[in-house]
């Protein structure tokens, strides 16, 4: 009987529960998901393809595991939940939806949530991507068929195509003088001479139009010219930006690998490659080093690195994201930074993905072997010198190098002589009291100061010196019996400086020490930075107190001694931390530098074992003093080594800017706020290509260069659309002056759509299969009879294609800042093409009252060495342009600049007329014309020819050789000069 009331009222608690289910389901379907449908689903679903903070609320399972901040909805506690939270409004930092929702809606969902959110939603929904991804620039690249006739150039073709359906008819071609014109500066961004414009106009063969282009683009003028445009694309100058806008003085090594790289026309893959990861891919091509200047192309808060430290650090990745991602795929990832792209399926995880890939770099001077075969030597022995501070047994146990350690004891003489130099005078600045013992030495008591420097004169009776020695001695007074006055016996030596002062001399002379050995090092603090110059640094001896220790200085050279010769040995202690040395005595050799290397004890006394009776471990102690001792010996013979601002993890970086063993961790940040952290993200690019992954599987996930290595991976796969028509559409841009897509760095919903897009295809994907190659793409457009059509104005397109965009002329182009100065060099016959080399400071420069300096470029000499360079070898200054180039619309590269603005204002026009750099080379134009004719007339003429590469019209010569007659000749050059022949390209 009980067993039957038991089942029966089990029954009715499952029909209850059903019923419950049931109208807890009803409730949802009916009240609850209209609202989350109208309100939430544009920023948390997947049908519409974005999921800022990582949440999706069109399931169950969704607000279940929640988004960056955890789950959204505690089931049955509506005021621990945080959607409720979000939608009442109440906290500043955590208001959604933008509009607040009614009290009725706010009400529905409370009651939800109360009631444990019921939510029959237990699929998860397919993301509708149709829409989003359904855009020009992200659909798959595919070669389209060229229409019309066979025997056009196939950028012709397509041209023509879009002209006949608007019943237009393209342009003639242009004379031939325009058309040298127009190449040269376009490849080269140089003014023709006459000479050559002859040459070109007198060669009748059918091809030699080809052969003209064919010849510049052989011509290392070409990168110089394209260059140009990569450094402005990429915001690259030579100087800091901010508020302390500091020099750069090793940036001007990246401006010439982009030279010389272009100029070998590498494919486009490789110059990606390159420069974002050459450590990682060519890690054996030291010389490559330069290319991570991209890297560190960008500006450099250099105060708030200091101040802000992780604000400067989260701003300058989100630089490098946007150069980055802006240069090489036209994206404008950095939208989706405090949330997700509001117009391209980008979304903020995609964001911080990117700012992962870049978590481990920092911003410097990074050092480098430009010759290959010198890195090799300096990795074999740097290798070596670690094994020997490591005392790995497995390498100096090695024949290769016990042989080495073989040859040196049979080349090592007797034990050196050292005689003890007595102290004549000896004082030290910090206030510590010196007291000369009777062995010579010298003992510390008194004030201990927390730094000091310690000078002490010696007369040696040696004739010759090749090395001096300090003994570091204990006593009883001092603490754990030293030998430093540290409170545990340890010291820190700075600097050790020796100078000769011969008899009667006043002032003395800097010893250069080669090398420094000690008989122990503490961990980090070896002997070496008593000579590397950094008060950072220093040789200590911790945990090795209580007992006597001593290192040997090594002359770069044997000192001869007169009698009455003195020396004055410095001891710089300025660590701090009373840190200092208690007892010291010097002694001098002039034993053969092989025997004076400081051994310690376990190595001295395997020294006094026979060879062939010594353990492992004897073999090894003494392998490491010799071996460490060889390898430096070779490292100091190999060539300095060069430097170039870049970024890279080994980086020496700015000031504030710490080196870290491993990339940072980076947390999606909700809206963008340093200090709402979310979760954890991996490095990756951004989700717009179903074909690619968005997410980089790497082996180390802690392996700094591998990160950027996938991203150019990731770059340069030929199934990524966006980087081809990139860099297709930026090529097209300069030689036309707007690219198919007029926005070259966003191919998004906010940026333009191509002209069209059949060509940019066709053109993406000849660069692609072509290996990349820059020239092939010139050629082909160059070739082209759309390139060489007239500039003239046709009435009939003004209200058809007012922007020219159907390309039915050439569109007429103003001379940028760079190639008007370099043409005013040129035709007054100065230009200096010397190629590469440190920048060329047009300007004196005097100290700011902070770190920027005063730059004075109405003080430059303008006939001074270098400044008949080109242009892409001048210093730029971000904050302080040169004031002429910045009339000239050169660009601001604290900016990316893919596009150089053209402006036309009285202030233009008074620069160009008034300016001293124009003044003075007008001067220059009218003296090499007195120097080449007699005549005034001719020397008119002959302006012209160098100007306008033509022969002024008799009107034209009559009116410039009245204004030479009455103003001087100099008024006819300044006049020229000013001209819009001259100041455009046809």
């Amino acid at each position: 009987m009980n067993g039957i009331r038991l089942t029966c009222l089990l029954l009715i608690l499952l029909c209850s529960r059903q019923s419950l289910q049931a109208d807890g389901d009803q409730f949802f379907r009916e009240s609850v998901e209209p609202i989350l449908k109208a309100h939430c689903y544009d920023c948390h679903s997947h049908s519409a393809g974005a999921m800022e903070g990582e949440l999706t609320l069109d399931w169950q399972s969704g607000w279940k595991t929640g988004g960056t901040r955890g789950a959204a909805i505690v089931p049955g506690q509506p005021e621990q939940s945080l959607l409720i939270k979000a939608i009442r409004h109440t906290d500043p930092d955590l208001k959604m939806p933008d509009e607040k929702l009614s009290d009725q809606q706010i009400a529905i969902l409370t009651k939800w949530v109360g009631q444990g959110a019921p939510d029959p939603r237990i699929s998860q929904p397919q993301a509708d991507t149709s829409q989003a991804f359904d855009w020009w620039s992200l659909k798959p690249l595919t070669r389209p068929t060229i229409p019309g006739a066979g025997h056009l150039n196939p950028i012709d073709a397509f041209i023509q195509e879009r002209l006949s359906e608007q019943q237009i008819k393209p342009a003639p071609q242009a004379d031939r003088r325009t058309l040298l014109r127009r190449v040269m500066y376009d490849l080269h961004g140089l003014h023709p001479t006459p000479a050559e414009l002859e040459a070109f106009v007198n060669d009748q063969r059918p091809d030699a139009w080809a052969r003209l282009v064919d010849q510049l683009l052989a011509s290392p003028r070409y990168g110089e010219r394209w260059a140009r445009h990569w450094l402005d694309t990429i915001h690259f100058a030579d100087s800091h930006g901010f508020e302390h806008d500091v020099f750069r003085p090793h940036a001007w090594r990246f401006r010439d690998y982009v030279i010389d790289r272009l100029n070998q026309d590498i494919s486009w893959s490789r110059f990606i490659r390159e420069q974002l990861a050459a450590d990682y891919f060519y890690p054996e091509r030291s010389e490559l080093t330069v290319a991570l200047g991209f890297l560190g192309a960008g500006p450099y808060d250099q105060s708030a690195a200091a101040t802000a430290p992780k604000t400067f650090e989260y701003l300058d990745r989100d630089d490098l994201v946007t150069q980055t991602m802006g240069a090489f795929v036209s994206t404008t990832a950095n939208c989706a930074r405090c949330h997700t792209h509001k117009f391209d399926p980008i979304t903020q995880s995609d964001y911080f993905a990117l700012q992962a890939v870049f978590a481990g770099i920092g911003k410097g001077d990074v050092s480098f072997d430009a010759d290959s075969a010198v890195a090799a030597q300096r990795k074999k022995w740097e290798a070596l010198r670690q094994a020997a501070l490591e005392n790995n047994a497995s390498i100096l146990l090695q024949p290769e190098y016990t042989q080495l350690v073989a040859a040196w004891e049979q080349q090592r003489g007797p034990e050196p002589q050292w005689q003890v130099l007595s102290p004549e005078t000896f004082v030290s600045n910090g206030g510590a009291e010196l007291q000369r013992q009777p062995d010579q030495s010298i003992l510390a008591s008194g004030p201990a100061p927390e730094q000091e420097s310690i000078l002490v004169t010696v007369q040696p009776e040696l004739k010759t010196i090749t090395a001096v020695r300090l003994d570091l001695l204990t006593d009883s007074s001092l603490p754990h019996q030293g030998p430093g006055r540290a409170h545990n016996g340890n010291l820190h030596l700075n600097e050790v400086e020796i100078r000769v002062f011969p008899p009667d001399a006043q002032a003395g002379q800097k010893l250069a020490i080669s090398r420094a050995t000690a008989d122990f090092d503490q961990a980090g603090w070896t002997i070496q930075h008593a000579l590397d110059g950094n008060p950072k640094t220093a040789w200590g001896i911790y945990p090795k107190v209580g007992v006597g220790h001593y290192a040997v200085f090594e002359l770069q050279s044997p000192l001869t001694l007169k009698p009455g010769t003195r020396l004055v040995v410095s001891l710089k202690q300025v660590h701090g931390g009373a840190h200092l040395i208690g007892r010291f005595k010097l002694s001098a050799t002039a034993a053969d530098q092989l025997n004076v290397i400081a051994l310690p004890e376990a190595a001295a006394a395997a020294l006094n074992i026979p060879a062939k009776d010594r353990t492992p471990a004897q073999q090894t102690a003494l392998a490491a003093v010799i071996l460490k001792y060889r390898a430096e010996q070779e490292l100091a013979q190999l060539p300095q080594q060069a430097k170039v601002y870049a970024a890279a993890a080994e980086a020496a970086n700015e000031r504030g800017m710490v080196k870290f063993t491993q990339p940072r961790e980076i947390r999606l940040l909700a809206r963008g706020n340093l200090e709402k952290p979310r979760g954890v993200v991996a490095p990756g690019a951004i989700s717009v290509l179903p074909s690619l992954p968005a997410r980089f599987d790497l082996p180390d996930p802690h392996a700094e260069s591998a990160r950027r290595a996938a991203l150019a991976d990731w770059l340069t796969d030929p199934q990524n659309p966006l980087t081809w028509r990139s860099i297709a559409n930026r090529v097209w841009h300069y030689h036309f002056g707007q690219g198919l897509c007029d926005t070259p760095n966003d191919f998004g919903r906010m940026g333009g759509t191509p002209s069209h897009p059949e060509l940019l295809d066709w053109l993406a994907c000849e660069l692609r299969d072509h290996n990349g190659s820059l020239k092939h793409l010139h050629r082909l457009i160059c070739n082209s009879q759309t390139y060489q059509q007239s500039s003239a104005f046709r009435s009939e397109l003004s209200k058809i294609d007012p922007e020219n965009r159907l390309l039915a002329r050439w569109t007429r182009q103003r001379l940028d800042a760079d190639s008007y100065r370099d043409a005013v060099l040129r035709v007054n016959g100065t230009l200096d093409l010397t190629m590469g080399g440190p920048g060329i400071q047009n300007f004196t420069q005097t100290p700011g009252p902070q770190a920027t300096p005063v730059l004075h470029y109405d003080q430059f000499d303008l006939d001074s060495p270098g400044a008949y360079r080109r242009s892409i070898y001048r210093v730029v200054w971000r904050g302080i342009p040169d004031p002429l180039m910045d009339a000239l619309d050169f660009p601001d590269l604290g900016l990316l600049s893919p596009v150089r603005g053209f402006s036309a204002s009285p202030l233009q026009s008074l620069v160009l007329w008034n300016n001293r750099f124009v003044l003075h080379h007008s001067l220059k134009l009218a003296e090499r014309a007195r120097k080449t004719k007699p005549v005034i007339s001719d020397q008119v003429r002959q302006i012209a020819l160098w100007t306008w590469l033509r022969e002024p019209t008799s009107d034209e010569q009559r009116q410039l050789t009245a204004l030479a007659e009455s103003h001087g000749l100099e008024s006819v050059s300044r006049l020229m000069l000013n001209s819009n022949e001259f100041l455009f390209v046809e």
